[in-house]
């Protein structure tokens, strides 16, 4: 494990540019004598940068700058430190010194305060290196999520619901899901408790007077419950919010091995307008490596089965990175992909997560044909998709990212709301983040219980942690007007 010492007040944004190049870098204070290191100090004087690495001894230094402000010294240090490390590996991070989840907020925040396209373009591709292949995919997804933009007002807010069961744990899943068998016994009583805290939220939406724009069903798999449990789930969702005037309705139907004919014909009766079947990959072999339990010809057999029973709004997902997979291999899913013809495909870049299987049962590898296989996405837009989302995770391979590709009017709503933070997401569920967005940019976060046996225990605690949504919004909004978008 590699270490650095920071003897600044820009510990944490140091420590995060040197993990672009290093993931497993930790800040401590300590020298670490004869180990690998990257060392940032500063004095009175001057601000040194050194790296000792795989035999490799390098080190900058510069004069200190009194008069430069707290963030101007922040940047310098934190430009020098990158500077040396591209030396040191031989490489610019296509996205630069960016360390933020979401880049196209930062630019269209950039926007707001002034800048014009020329000084953006500078501010992006020249402070930050980023790459002007990146930045054209930011800009390009700025323009095409504008529509979006006017669909969210101040009273605005999306639902999401939280099914935290699969059938198996994938290998890279980070997420708080039990598999069906360890939990069935948990499902029932989970699915009862999760209709009354539904039936909570719409109480306080009605009495908010708030405005609910999209509905999103995910986990976990939604459709790992029965048939049975999942028509009154969603029976549920459609007594207590008006659902034929909700932009979009999102059910996951995720995977194959538990999604049949009889459940997308449920998820499509139900009101749902959009479903998310995602593959992960279209080869076999990969598909045995992450933990999943179908094949590629069980995706094209669902897929169609989803078509059958009337869905004509379906996402597919693909990993770029996922163990076993060649930059070959993820060419021929995508081209799979795309002749199934969905009208979203998502592409994401495989995230080593601390509680995932791969970190647990120390198979991390570097993986460093990632970038060789988002190459292939240029195909998208060669068929018709255009890119509308953007969002990167801590622990991505080579600091990469996730975007959500689109057919025209098709744009998934939710992903654009949530990601770019555009109005309050009220969450049910085990696992859960309800997270609470002002006119102001304010957030604040109520966050459920984590696993699905808490859920069920110390339900009537967690329910009263919700009361802080209304608190949230009496200080925000004029409770005795109208709704309005």
């Amino acid at each position: 494990m590699s270490e650095r010492e920071a003897g600044i007040d820009c510990v944490y944004e140091a420590e995060h540019t040197a993990r672009i190049f290093y993931p497993d870098m930790k800040a401590v204070q300590k020298y670490p004598v004869g180990q690998e290191l990257v060392l940032v100090h500063q004095t009175a004087r001057r601000v040194l940068c050194a790296v000792r690495y795989e035999g490799k001894c390098r080190m900058v230094w510069e004069g200190a700058v009194h008069e430069d402000s707290p963030q101007q010294q922040e940047y310098r240090i934190c430009r020098m430190l990158f500077d040396l490390l591209s030396q040191v590996s031989d490489t610019v991070p296509p996205w630069g010194m960016l360390t933020g989840i979401r880049p196209v907020r930062l630019l269209r925040r950039r926007r707001a305060e002034g800048m014009n396209d020329a000084q953006l373009c500078a501010y992006f591709q020249q402070d930050y290196a980023v790459s002007a292949q990146k930045y054209e995919l930011m800009c390009e997804i700025e323009r095409s999520q504008q529509p979006v933009l006017r669909m969210s007002g101040v009273r605005s807010c999306s639902l999401y619901v939280s099914i935290p069961f699969c059938p198996s744990r994938c290998s890279y899943c980070s997420f708080v899901s039990r598999t069906t068998q360890q939990s069935a016994a948990l499902m029932q009583p989970y699915v009862e408790k999760l209709q009354i805290e539904l039936a909570e939220l719409a109480n306080m939406i009605s009495s908010l007077k708030l405005c609910l724009e999209s509905i999103y069903i995910g986990g976990g798999t939604p459709t790992a419950l029965s048939a049975q449990q999942l028509r009154a789930l969603m029976q549920t969702v459609r007594q207590c919010f008006d659902t034929a005037q909700v932009k979009e309705y999102t059910v996951e139907a995720g995977r194959p091995d538990c999604t049949d004919e009889e459940k997308l014909s449920i998820i499509r009766q139900m009101g749902a307008t959009r479903i998310s079947i995602n593959p992960q990959t279209m080869s076999d072999e990969v598909l045995r490596t992450i933990g999943r339990r179908h094949t590629a010809q069980d995706i094209i057999t669902c897929f169609e089965a989803a078509r059958r029973t009337g869905h004509d709004n379906i996402n597919m997902d693909l990993i770029a990175g996922l163990p076993g997979d060649t930059p070959e291999g993820f060419a021929h899913s995508l081209r799979q992909i795309i002749d199934l013809n969905p009208e979203n495909i998502t592409v994401h870049t495989l995230t080593l997560k601390r509680a995932s299987n791969l970190v647990i049962e120390a198979q991390r590898h570097e993986y460093a044909q990632a970038a060789q296989m988002l190459a292939h996405c240029e195909r998208l837009t060669a068929h018709g998709y255009v890119p509308y989302y953007l969002y990167r995770q801590k622990g991505t391979l080579q600091n990469l990212e996730n975007t959500g590709y689109t057919r025209p009017g098709f744009t998934g709503l939710y992903n654009v709301f949530i990601m770019e933070e555009l109005h309050t997401i009220l969450s049910a569920g085990a696992g859960g983040a309800t997270k609470l967005v002002a006119p102001n940019g304010r957030i604040e976060r109520i966050f459920n219980v984590k696993y699905p046996s808490e859920y069920i225990q110390d339900f009537s605690r967690m329910m009263q942690k919700k009361e802080g949504i209304k608190r949230f919004y009496e200080q925000f909004v004029d409770l005795d007007t109208k709704a309005s978008g």
